[in-house]
């Protein structure tokens, strides 16, 4: 089938939208479908996919690539890019990712009016959170990780307790971790962490981490990316996922987990959801409650064991295989009306 995939968030850009629409593309292209991207992000090199970008698409260029597809796939709903497929009646399918106007944090607008407009069409989601905020039927399709990459690799033994995965923003709660790092050390509970991401945040966490007497303990590795970024979370035995935000899904803790890391989340959002058996949920915004997990972990190595276990089957729901065979049947049904 032919596939307009319609999205504002996509590489050079980093984040888990971006991933998505990447995945989407690079999965639908792979199994023979005519596929191409039309995405607002802008981007400095040639793009070399096994399919066709085009890049910020003016609107008589977005009224011809929807005139000449099958069906139209939004990586989230956006209103600006959606327009032609409604006047020219093609099937979409909105994919789900954030919040329509539920959380203020989430910097989405007009969120009746997407509301409205996605009843048009034929709605997927990556979480049963997100879905139940949004009060719109249709299937979970989880977000897939990149299981070449992201392994349990034998041959690397954990030396370290914690690490932290993205974005330096008060939003994402490294704050959090650094405090209950500095209130456990106060129980005489050393904890190891690495700090893996750049935002505007990084100058106060480290002099954070400096004024509470822990900087020794926290390893800021900046960004990293690809293998460079694997094997950094396998030499840990913890992953934390702290967000302040409701987290609609949290690609970031299946990483993690595939890595061999037990995720510890806030109770925010989807992220219990995402990790489900395989590590325990603290308090959101409660640095105590972090501090109080985190202790506990490092005390009972049978405790990350046990979680540990848990992992390999848990990951079978969020396969690339397992999300393009959802993802094809999903676009099946919008095309048949069904």
């Amino acid at each position: 089938m032919r596939v307009l995939i319609s999205t504002v968030a996509f590489p050079p850009s980093v984040g888990g939208m971006e991933t998505a629409a990447l995945d989407i593309a690079s999965g639908l292209a792979e199994r023979g479908h005519d596929v191409t991207v039309a995405a607002t992000t802008p981007s400095s090199e040639p793009d070399r996919y096994p399919f066709k970008v085009v890049r910020n698409p003016d609107a008589k260029t977005m009224w011809n690539l929807t005139r000449d597809t099958d069906v139209v796939w939004q990586n989230h709903i956006s209103l600006r890019l959606v327009w032609p497929a409604l006047v020219l009646r093609r099937p979409v399918v909105f994919m789900h990712h954030i919040w329509l106007d539920t959380d203020p944090g989430s910097g989405t607008q007009y969120g009746s009016l997407k509301r409205y407009v996605c009843k048009l069409g034929t709605n997927g989601f990556v979480s049963t959170a997100l879905r139940d905020a949004v009060k719109l039927d249709g299937p979970i399709i989880p977000n897939s990780y990149n299981a070449d990459i992201f392994r349990f690799r034998e041959e690397i033994r954990p030396d370290r307790d914690v690490v932290f995965l993205g974005r330096l923003t008060r939003v994402k709660g490294v704050d959090l971790l650094v405090e209950a790092i500095a209130l456990a050390a106060k129980n005489g509970t050393v904890i190891t962490a690495s700090i893996i991401g750049t935002g505007p945040e990084e100058a106060a966490l480290k002099r954070q981490a400096e004024n509470a007497g822990v900087l020794d303990r926290i390893v800021f590795t900046g960004a990293l990316r690809g293998e460079a970024l694997a094997q950094t979370l396998s030499h840990h035995r913890i992953a934390v996922v702290p967000s302040r935000w409701e987290e609609p899904f949290g690609i970031v803790a299946l990483e993690a987990l595939a890595s061999g890391c037990v995720v510890a989340v806030a109770d925010s959002g989807a992220l219990p959801e995402v990790i489900g058996p395989c590590g325990p949920v603290f308090k959101k915004g409660d640095a105590a409650s972090l501090a109080a997990t985190l202790e506990d972990l490092v005390k009972h190595p049978d405790s990350i064991a046990r979680y540990r276990a848990n992992i390999p089957a848990h990951l079978e729901g969020y396969t690339r295989r397992a999300q393009m065979d959802a993802s094809e049947a999903l676009l099946d049904s919008a095309i048949s009306g069904s």
